[in-house]
C-alpha cells in the first residue's frame, strides 16, 4: 500500500503506479494538441495526430524512467558520489553475480530509459532521423543523468555501462521506427505552411 508523498513519488512502485494513472491524461493531451493542429492550419489530420502522439509519447515514455534513475538510495547525502568508468565491468558483474531476474530487470530497464525518445524523436523531428544522431542525443542525455546522480549524491553509482545501455536502447528503438521515418518526413514537408502576413 502506497502511503504519503514518498510512497507515491519516492519509490519505484509509486512512480510506476503514477505512470499508469497518468495514461488517460497523456491521451487527453494528445487529443488537445492534435485538434487545433488539424483544424484551420492546413495540416492533415494524420500529420496532426502523428506529431502530437510523438511529442507526448517522448515525454510520457521517458520522464518516468529518468525519474526512477534519480530516486535516492538509503544513504543519499551521507556518502559521496561513486563513479565507474571501466566499460563493461559493471555489466559483466551484473551478469555473473546477480540473480537472473535481477540482472534482466536492470539491463532491460537501462535499455528502456531513452527508448521512447529514440523511437519517436525521428518521427517528430526530421533533423533527428538518423541513427548516429539519436545515439549522440541519447548518450548526451544519459551522461547528464549520470552526472546528476553523482552531483546530487543519490547513493547510486554513475556508470559508463549505464550510458552504453541507455544509448543502445535508444539506437535499437530508432531502428525499430526507421521504416516510418520517410513517411513522416514527407508528411511534414507536404504540410501546407501558414499564409504570409500582408506587408511582411
Amino acid at each position: 500500500m502506497l502511503k504519503g508523498w514518498h510512497g507515491w513519488f519516492g519509490t519505484f512502485t509509486g512512480v510506476a503506479a503514477l505512470t499508469v494513472a497518468a495514461l488517460p491524461l497523456a491521451a487527453l493531451t494528445v487529443w488537445a494538441l492534435a485538434r487545433p493542429r488539424g483544424r484551420g492550419t492546413g495540416a492533415t489530420t494524420a500529420w496532426a495526430w502523428r506529431t502530437s502522439l510523438a511529442e507526448v509519447g517522448m515525454v510520457y515514455g521517458t520522464v518516468p524512467w529518468v525519474w526512477m534513475t534519480l530516486l535516492p538510495g538509503s544513504r543519499a547525502g551521507a556518502v559521496p558520489g561513486r563513479v565507474s568508468l571501466v566499460p563493461l565491468r559493471d555489466l559483466l558483474a551484473i551478469l555473473t553475480d546477480a540473480p537472473p531476474l535481477t540482472a534482466t530487470v536492470q539491463i532491460v530497464g537501462n535499455l528502456l530509459v531513452f527508448a521512447a525518445l529514440g523511437f519517436l524523436a525521428p518521427l517528430r523531428f526530421a533533423a533527428l532521423a538518423s541513427v548516429p544522431r539519436i545515439l549522440a542525443l541519447a548518450a548526451g542525455c544519459s551522461v547528464l543523468v549520470e552526472t546528476a546522480q553523482y552531483v546530487l549524491q543519490l547513493d547510486r553509482v554513475s556508470s559508463v555501462d549505464d550510458v552504453l545501455l541507455n544509448t543502445a536502447g535508444a539506437g535499437l528503438a530508432a531502428l525499430a521506427s526507421r521504416r516510418w521515418w520517410r513517411a513522416a518526413a514527407l508528411a511534414s514537408s507536404a504540410r501546407p505552411q501558414s499564409a504570409p502576413v500582408p506587408g511582411r
